[in-house]
């Protein structure tokens, strides 16, 4: 079958969407890697000292703090409360935990982020799911039904950014069409269509910071980006100052070139007299000085702002954009001060939650055939704050003595994922088998009572007790 004149009309919109985001994904890329340009260095500096220029990227350090603290730990299906196997196989056959700190990357560096699900000819029950990059993938999406339309995957043979596509995927609600640029530029099919009758584009994408009514996202580093460009211009001015005016100055009256000559008679570099710790002068008026050396604490006061402004916008900690104490803070100290980026990045969890919820419910599909109804896989995250280990153990094992928390519970408390409870209950049950009395203890601890006197697994056998 031909590509017909609609799909044409599909890949040529979608092409245009990457090229009209093309130079901002550039842009914030290098902001990312600390590569970019600062276009205005300071009236100080001339156009030669641009090689001394000095990047403070805080830009990286948002990005990667807040993905960094964005770990899911299992996906559940509507009306469970614990993890669903068939998605935690395929989450571990797919290897999502990498997978989704680059999809987080994405979002937050590019302002959006794909991700795709397909069928697997060797296993069936575990479908592939990859994170797509937003600079080789554009969408069509119905916006008053939030519905996609189509999806394309651009690439080309040599892999080379800048180089024009030479290959792309075209998926469809109920197919996927492979093409190839021709001579003259158009694209023409390549092999069969995968007719999969699905009834959806298999691609989910997600938009930061999206308002309603709008369609598209806003990078995690919008507002980070100016702090960190003139914190940028502090530094190399701060260079600069210290080529020009840190080191102390001397000066020289009623001196001459001749003055300066070893014993033969011969002229000294002019760096040597300079470091020579005594001078012997024979004119009458000469005299040897020294200027003070420019003081550049104004330049750490000055980044000092920067990174109080840098804290203020982002709302992280104030020593995250170098601004810390001599003594560490207290567990309870971090906390508090991590309150207000900790609430950020778990409202940002509820917004990445749903598109990999998403993602999870066409996988499952995919695997079972069973439709979940309303994609309402949910994704169930880490405690993004920094652990602090005796204040949560001390609060768990009270609970937990009162008879308010159950084991499994206290484990979820603990954050461990389903394999490490599995895991966990594995060596407990290991250690009963191997001591009797540890048995009756542990099911003690669990709420059962068994024993002569008649209840056990919190049932009563019928016996007397004596």
């Amino acid at each position: 079958m031909a590509v017909t004149d609609e799909e044409r009309d599909q890949i040529k919109q979608l092409e245009s969407e990457l090229r009209s985001t093309a130079r901002h994904d550039e842009l914030m890329l290098r902001y990312y890697q600390g590569r970019q340009r600062v276009e205005q260095l300071g009236m100080a500096i001339p156009p030669e000292m641009r090689k001394f220029l000095v990047i403070v990227n805080w830009p990286r350090v948002v990005v990667d703090t807040i993905g960094s603290r964005q770990q899911v730990r299992s996906l559940i299906l509507p009306g469970e409360e614990t993890a669903d196997p068939v998605l935690q196989r395929i989450w571990d056959a797919n290897n999502m935990t990498a997978q989704v700190k680059m999809f987080n990357r994405d979002r937050m560096i590019y302002a959006r982020s794909f991700m795709s699900v397909f069928a697997n000819d060797d296993a069936p029950d575990l479908p592939i799911v990859r994170v797509e990059s937003p600079r080789s993938m554009a969408a069509l999406v119905d916006i008053p039904t939030e519905t996609m339309e189509c999806a394309g995957r651009f690439f080309n043979d040599r892999r080379r950014r800048g180089v024009r596509a030479t290959h792309m995927t075209l998926l469809l609600p109920d197919e996927t069409v492979y093409l190839e640029r021709d001579k003259n530029g158009r694209w023409e099919q390549v092999g069969d269509r995968d007719v999969h009758a699905f009834g959806r584009v298999p691609v989910v994408m997600h938009l930061n910071r999206r308002l309603s009514g709008e369609w598209c996202g806003e990078s995690q580093m919008v507002d980070i980006i100016p702090i960190s460009d003139a914190a940028a211009r502090s530094m190399t001015d701060m260079q600069f100052a210290q080529e020009a005016h840190g080191i102390p100055r001397m000066f020289m009256t009623g001196v001459s070139k001749g003055e300066f000559v070893d014993q033969a008679g011969k002229p000294i570099p002019q760096f040597e007299a300079y470091f020579d710790a005594i001078h012997m002068l024979t004119k009458e008026n000469a005299k040897v000085g020294q200027l003070s050396a420019a003081d550049l604490k104004n330049f750490e006061t000055a980044i000092r702002i920067y990174g109080t402004q840098a804290s203020t916008v982002t709302g992280f900690p104030a020593r995250y954009f170098g601004m810390s104490t001599t003594n560490p803070p207290a567990e309870g100290a971090i906390r508090a001060d991590e309150t207000q980026m900790v609430r950020s990045i778990e409202d940002q969890n509820d917004e990445i939650g749903m598109t990999i919820g998403w993602a999870g419910a066409l996988a499952y599909e995919f695997a079972t055939g069973t439709e979940v109804q309303g994609n309402l896989v949910r994704a169930d995250f880490f405690d993004p704050a920094t652990p602090t280990v005796a204040q949560r153990e001390d609060a768990l094992s009270k609970r937990r003595s009162m008879g308010v928390l159950s084991r499994e519970g206290y484990w979820d408390e603990l954050g461990w994922s389903e394999a490490r409870k599995a895991k966990e209950r594995q060596y407990l049950a290991d250690e009963a088998a191997q001591d009797p009395e540890l048995a009756v203890a542990q099911a003690l601890a669990s709420g059962n009572q068994p024993g002569i006197g008649g209840v056990v697994n919190g049932r009563d056998d019928g016996s007397v007790g004596s």
